[in-house]
């Protein structure tokens, strides 16, 4: 019956691309939060959306125990400032032991990579972690070696596209060469990781080729095609995902080792916090990244399949935001777990609704207003600092979600996310008079006043510490 069997032939295939389409798409899971989602309800998450990988910035026990079972790729990580203590080799084998070995069972926690640092070679750290990044990378590597376990867990270091210079220095990608000050370093990096057959993990991110440059073509931002695409050697590139990729392949051929397998270990666009992170964009980005990735088309220099990390999962208020207040709304989920937008995350050639968070709980539904009857606004803006230092506040930025607000609004957003962090005390509720509690949703159309989820282990003040800093600062704006 050779119908029947052209008919099973076609599933099969289709079968095939679809497991193929989702096999390289994984997220990145921050956990920088004032309210931390339960790790369970997170690991279900990524089950319920087909997410079948997952990075990590720690290997905090909570998260390791809850994707124990899952089936799901894990990356772990060593935080920068735990670079040196890894540079002594009996740590780093005490590391392998607690962090990874003990999970090597089944129905344990499937770990596939160990980052060493994270972007440990910006610029902006001036050299601090060039001295013990490679030490580190070496003896975590042989640690996994000589536990057995090296074949299939590789250590790696999640590096920032500066490695390979700015596009001045590199004006085309068939220019890509590592950055002069690290060239040597990067070289040695590479070469031991091709020994252990381990892959060079890079962040690409788009969305900083516009944050401080106007002069950059929005377009090219994007993956639905530019007027003026940057021509290297007859081929066109017309996205920055494609020439940065495929910079580091040059970079790396000129290194000697062009075949090394690459990880995108971050990727994304965040929603909030800059005049160009909305929505809207996060949307035409996603829309045009998932078909690419999901078509296994790969990019000029390197075509195939490109293993991804989508950064990230789900947002972070309690983040540093040196970078930028962006860098608090780079998920694709709220902070309570609600998707932002529908997204082709599954590989099935059509935009859906993500699968939210399952049993989230809130706070009561009481919010923190600024007290229209409050008579003395003197200390009115030094309240609201104090309230945004400690709680988030980056939606009333220029360009961003609630930059509309007036002037009470703007006290009102400052006040109740301070409320929320502090599980609505009453006592974060008062600013000498100027803020009172609501049962009033105070939300406006564009601008969220959020009630805070009941986080496994919220990091808020308790009362008595608010008394004290709230005293301390009254006494400094005193002087």
């Amino acid at each position: 019956m050779p119908g029947v069997k052209s008919v099973i032939l076609v599933f099969l295939m289709g079968l095939f691309c679809i497991i193929l389409k989702v096999e390289g798409v994984g997220v990145n899971w921050g956990t920088m939060a004032t309210h931390k989602m339960d790790p369970k309800t997170v690991v279900q998450m990524m089950k319920d959306n087909g997410i079948n990988k997952v990075k990590l910035f720690d290997a905090e026990s909570s998260t390791m125990s809850a994707l124990a079972g899952s089936g799901i790729e894990v990356m772990i990580a060593i935080p920068n400032d735990q670079l040196l203590a890894m540079n002594d080799y009996s740590r780093a084998k005490k590391f392998v032991q607690r962090n990874v070995t003990r999970y090597n069972f089944n129905g344990g926690v499937n770990i596939k990579y160990v980052a060493v640092g994270n972007e440990p070679f910006l610029k902006s750290y001036n050299g601090s972690f060039q001295k013990t990044t490679f030490p580190a990378l070496q003896n975590i590597q042989n640690a996994l070696n000589e536990a057995g376990v090296g074949d299939t867990v590789k250590a790696t270091v999640p590096s920032n596209a500066d490695v390979y210079g700015s596009p001045t220095d590199n004006p085309v990608p068939s220019a890509g060469r590592f950055r002069d000050d690290i060239s040597d370093l990067m070289v040695q990096i590479v070469q031991f990781q091709a020994k252990n057959n381990a892959p060079f993990t890079v962040n690409i991110y788009p969305f900083l080729s516009l944050y401080g440059n106007d002069n950059f073509p929005i377009d090219f931002a994007f993956f639905d095609g530019v007027s003026q695409p940057v021509v290297d050697n007859g081929i066109q590139y017309t996205n920055v995902f494609d020439a940065n990729y495929d910079t580091l392949v040059s970079s790396l051929r000129a290194a000697g080792y062009g075949d090394m397998p690459i990880i995108v270990g971050e990727v994304g666009w965040p929603t909030d916090g800059d005049k160009n992170a909305n929505i809207n964009m996060a949307y035409r980005f996603y829309n045009g990244l998932m078909p690419r990735l999901n078509s296994n088309q790969g990019t000029p220099l390197r075509p195939g399949a490109i293993e991804v990390y989508l950064f990230g999962f789900i947002d972070e208020d309690a983040k540093s935001i040196d970078p930028g207040n962006f860098e608090r709304h780079w998920g694709i989920f709220r902070y309570d777990g609600q998707p932002k937008f529908a997204m082709d995350i599954s590989g099935r050639g059509q935009n859906g609704p993500l699968v939210a968070a399952q049993n989230v709980r809130y706070q009561d539904k009481r919010w923190c207003q600024f007290n229209p009857n409050a008579k003395d606004l003197s200390k009115l803006g030094e309240n609201i600092n104090f309230a945004c230092t400690f709680a988030d506040c980056t939606p009333l930025g220029y360009g961003c979600s609630c930059n509309g607000l007036d002037a009470n609004a703007n006290a009102s957003y400052a006040f109740n996310a301070y409320f929320q962090v502090q599980n609505q005390d009453d006592m974060a509720c008062d600013f000498q008079g100027l803020a009172q509690a609501t049962t009033l949703n105070i939300s406006t159309e564009t601008c969220s006043f959020n009630i805070q989820i009941v986080g496994t282990n919220s990091s808020a003040f308790r009362a008595s510490a608010y008394l004290f800093l709230y005293s301390l600062i009254l006494v400094v704006f005193s002087l």
